[in-house]
């Protein structure tokens, strides 16, 4: 793989990576200058603590005007073509490109008076509400040029060097001053609410532990206190004596439908052994990781009679940047496993769950369906090896 990086107009950073093996042999190369005349990006991003349940909500007002569904001729994320309007991707073409969020969530440019004692760090000056700037990264990945694809049509080779882009930019994030955690996801389907239709993901880093990786983290921490064992690793012993929610085992993976998945369709992919990011994967893993997505992916679009196109949520959860726990998330240290969780709203076909008051409201959940049904239908639809390999 060839890993080319440049800066776009207004300062972002772009990085190519590449498979080809007319550009690993140099006989092409990607346009590194981008012809717009974009201004600097400012973001006005903030967090606020709910004192009620300590939770770090974030504000970025600036999204509001992000692009929308646009036009064919006006998608962003396609390659910038002779006679066409320049696009995020200066280059003619493309095998996986990485560039940071003309629209971020959380930012390093966050507009901040000179003197920081002049910033409010409390909501209307009640100290009961802290208030911070939202300072992180957030990137735009997009797996193919092509418009019409989705992850499922990638060949491996592409899906490999998808995996070594979202560990190269694991460990670029990681080092950002006051990240805690990494996390790259991709939404696919407008009843996610997803605003550009080309196949693409994000990799957010978040400078603060979010809730359900603080459970996670939590919840493995006080069975280790208990038993003294990884909550992981016994999780994944447990369905495999079980055997009812096991979807694929190989020797490096094991593909599953959690015991008390909340989503109607829920899936996990959990390494064998412990691994807290992409960084802590080896190439033979990261192989063997593709040939787990690829027939992974093509299950879940097959899951409902008649759709063609299963809209999902895939998001990579990683263990936090260690040395950036302090206070009594020290305690944390250690704990956690790189898992894919990958889930979709539809519940039937082309009917979603909408997230109502039980759900909303208190976090109580209630399915529709249940793990085992879940599973027996993924098992049901698996790909054979001869249609994708």
């Amino acid at each position: 793989m060839k890993i080319t990086p440049t800066r776009l107009s207004d300062g972002r950073e772009l990085i190519y990576f590449d498979d080809d093996p007319d550009v690993l042999a140099g006989r092409v190369t990607r346009e590194l200058h981008d012809p717009r005349d974009l201004p600097e990006t400012v973001a006005e991003s903030e967090m606020r603590r709910d004192p009620l349940t300590g939770q770090w909500v974030t504000y970025a007002a600036h999204r509001n005007n992000r692009t929308y569904m646009p036009p064919a001729n006006e998608n962003p994320l396609a390659p910038t073509t002779p006679g066409s309007l320049p696009t995020e991707v200066p280059a003619d073409d493309y095998d996986v490109v990485v560039f940071g969020n003309r629209f971020p969530s959380f930012s390093t440019s966050i507009a901040m008076p000179d003197d920081p004692a002049d910033y409010a760090w409390t909501v209307d000056g009640q100290d009961l509400y802290p208030r911070r700037p939202a300072e992180a990264a957030c990137e735009v990945i997009c797996f193919t040029p092509e418009t019409t694809k989705s992850f499922r049509d990638l060949p491996l080779s592409r899906i490999r060097t998808v995996v070594e882009a979202w560990t190269h930019r694991t460990a670029a994030l990681s080092r950002i001053d006051g990240v805690v955690q990494v996390a790259p996801f991709e939404n696919r389907g407008e009843e996610i609410g997803v605003t550009l239709q080309h196949p693409h993901g994000q990799i957010y880093s978040y400078p603060f532990l979010p809730p359900r990786s603080r459970q996670i983290l939590e919840n493995a921490r006080e069975h280790r206190a208990a038993t003294g064992r990884d909550l992981f690793d016994d999780m994944l012993a447990a369905e495999h004596r079980a055997g009812t929610r096991i979807i694929l085992s190989t020797g490096g993976f094991t593909v599953l439908v959690p015991a008390a998945a909340k989503w109607p369709v829920e899936v996990m992919v959990v390494p064998n052994r412990p691994v807290a990011d992409f960084t802590g994967l080896t190439q033979d893993e990261h192989a063997a990781l593709a040939r787990v997505l690829k027939p992974l992916y093509m299950a879940v679009d097959r899951f409902f009679e008649g759709v063609e196109r299963t809209p999902y949520i895939a998001a990579w959860n990683q263990v936090p940047v260690q040395s950036r726990l302090t206070g009594d998330d020290e305690s944390l240290r250690g704990e956690g496993r790189l898992h894919l969780q990958l889930f979709s709203l539809m519940r039937s076909p082309h009917r979603m769950k909408f997230l109502a008051g039980s759900e909303s409201a208190f976090g109580a959940w209630i399915s529709d369906t249940t793990p085992e049904a879940v599973a027996e239908r993924m098992r049901a639809v698996w790909p054979d090896d001869k249609e994708w390999q």
